[in-house]
């Protein structure tokens, strides 16, 4: 099966790829932040040769709400400042959990867009942002490990295929994994899209959703959600119609999902219909080691290869 849209799309605007010596702003739009965690991860970041700023809310605590990382307007004011701060070159999530629907549509996206684009580097919680850069500002973002994730300072390949992403782009643009498996056969050409599914089922309704993934490959994945769970979530992004057009599934990790073979049962039943090629674990997402994988670049998704190929360079030269 080829699944080749008249127009593809040529993606989102990328922003520049980072050198040493540039600026990286922590972030925390979500979770309350574990202090050592966030020094290992921004040490990792400087051994980069990059200037690390950790923005002043981080390690807040919302008064009343402990799963929140300090109040709402605190949490967008972060964001906001590292985002229209010229001297700031990439703005990187500390961790996900739950928080950013909050806070979102508290960001002035008018001010946001005067600003020039920079990388954005989250994943999870972080989905609902990707969807909002897409659609308010028409960016290309990045969805890869967070500085104060188990990941990023447990897995040396983790980290070090985020640091070639920003770095040295072009040198990661094929992306694969050892579990890399179709479980619908067929290639198909598209601009990268999605996140976190849980999140993106709850993005429907939202002034940031967008009206269909048609032209996309879908890039999926989610952590601790049994399979009738999956299900449910699935099945309220087909019911919405968002998933129409779409043209490739790339599946991310299930890590706390239950047996593989469950999971991928339900994959089959609610995407298999589609009539798209669908990649099984392609090595991102919640998961021990993952990949970072760009979202609004065009890709070929090769699902009997197992690999993702990114068209163009996930940031641009500069």
């Amino acid at each position: 099966m080829d699944q080749h849209p008249t127009t593809p799309g040529r993606g989102l605007t990328r922003p520049p790829h980072l050198r040493p010596g540039d600026r990286v702003a922590v972030v925390a739009p979500s979770g309350p932040i574990d202090p050592q965690r966030l020094t290992t991860g921004c040490a990792i970041l400087r051994s980069w040769g990059l200037r690390v700023t950790v923005a002043p809310h981080v390690l807040d605590t919302h008064p009343a709400l402990g799963y929140l990382a300090g109040t709402d307007a605190d949490r967008a004011a972060d964001l906001q400042a590292a985002w229209i701060d010229p001297t700031v070159d990439a703005v990187i999530c500390a961790r996900g959990g739950y928080g950013v629907h909050r806070m979102v549509d508290l960001l002035d996206w008018h001010a946001m867009a005067a600003a020039p684009p920079k990388p954005f580097i989250g994943f999870s919680d972080a989905t609902s942002l990707h969807e909002a850069f897409a659609q308010r500002l028409g960016l290309a973002t990045l969805y890869g490990p967070m500085s104060a994730a188990a990941s990023f300072i447990a897995d040396g390949p983790t980290a070090d295929h985020l640091r070639r992403t920003l770095f040295d782009p072009a040198a990661t643009t094929v992306l694969t994994a050892p579990t890399a498996t179709p479980l619908v056969q067929g290639r198909a050409r598209g601009v990268t899209a999605g996140g976190c599914a849980s999140v993106l089922a709850a993005e429907r309704g939202t002034p940031a959703a967008r009206a269909s993934y048609a032209g996309s490959i879908l890039i999926l994945e989610d952590v601790n959600e049994q399979p009738y769970q999956l299900d449910r979530i699935l099945t309220q992004l087909l019911r919405s119609g968002v998933f129409g057009g779409a043209t490739g599934v790339a599946l991310g990790s299930w890590d706390g999902c239950g047996r593989p073979e469950r999971v991928q049962a339900v994959m089959r039943d609610r995407l298999g219909p589609l009539g798209i090629p669908v990649l099984w674990e392609l090595g991102f997402g919640h998961s021990p080691s993952t990949l970072t994988v760009p979202l609004g670049v065009p890709a070929l998704l090769d699902a009997d290869a197992g690999t993702l190929t990114l068209e163009v360079p996930a940031l641009a030269a500069r």
